[in-house]
This record gives C-alpha cells, structure tokens and sequence, in this order.
C-alpha cells in the first residue's frame, strides 16, 4: 500500500516547504494525539495562489483548486510537525473559510476541493467533519483558508 508521500507524487504533486506564519502564531500545536493545524493560506512560493472573492473575481471551480492548495499547505505542516504522514491515523475535522460575494453560496463545493485532496492522500483515514463557512475577507484578500485537525499514532 503506497505512503501518503507517495500518493502526493503520485497526484503530481510535491509537498511545498512550511509556510511560515505570517503572525503571531505556530503553524502547529500538537496536544496528545493530536494535531491542529493553523489556518492555511494558498502561498506558492511565497506569494497567494490567487485573490479575490469567490463568486466575484474568483469562479467556484478555481477557489476549489485554491482550496486544494491550502490543504496541501496543511499536510506539509503535519508532515513538519510528525516527520512522516504514516502517522497520520486520521484527519478529523476541516474548516474552510471561503471569501465570498455575498450572493454566492456554494462554499461547501469550494472546499471540496481540499477535502477530495485529503481522500486522495491518506483514504479512509482521510475522511473527515468539516464545516464551510463564507466570510467577508481572509488575510492577504485570499479567497480560501483552510485548516485542519488530525489524530496522529
């Protein structure tokens, strides 16, 4: 059975470096078995994957794409935290955070896009609560955050 990391390269993807914080906080506090993540921005090489709101200057297609990154932003500050994602037992709630027009209403279909990505990497274990929640403005004008918790062995 292929390895989380395997299955990332396998999707044609690579783990980014941990974004750092752009204030005062950890990117991730683990407490027990636990993991939670900080909320994460779409950063590619140190700039946002894209701006705007969604249902405005975004399309919901391309936030879900965004949401995405987020959530591989989210594995790599597991991986940082864990040092590998094997020992990852299960990803256990999502939060979404889209910035949206105040007449769109599909947020749950943006941030399908990172829990589709967390299937993707860690299957079953990958399965997870979440929540989607629209709101007026993210840091940086992004249009999508996304953090995360997950239970570790």
């Amino acid at each position: 059975m292929a390895t989380p990391e395997e299955r990332i390269a396998q999707l044609g993807l690579a783990l980014p470096e941990l974004v750092p914080p752009v204030a005062a906080y950890a990117p991730t506090v683990r407490s027990g078995d636990y993991v939670y993540v900080s909320g994460q921005v779409p950063m590619v090489d140190g700039k946002p994957a894209g701006t705007g709101k969604v249902g405005a200057e975004v399309t919901q297609e391309r936030a879900a794409e965004i949401a995405a990154i987020c959530a591989l932003n989210g594995i790599a500050a597991v991986k940082a935290e864990l040092g590998e994602l094997s020992l990852v037992r299960r990803v256990v709630k999502v939060v979404g955070f889209v910035a949206s027009d105040p007449s769109f209403t599909g947020q749950p279909q943006v941030i399908n896009g990172a829990s589709e990505l967390l299937g993707e990497v860690f299957g079953d274990a990958g399965v997870h609560a979440r929540s989607a929640v629209g709101v007026a403005v993210l840091p940086l004008d992004v249009p999508v955050e996304v953090e995360m918790i997950v239970e570790a062995g």
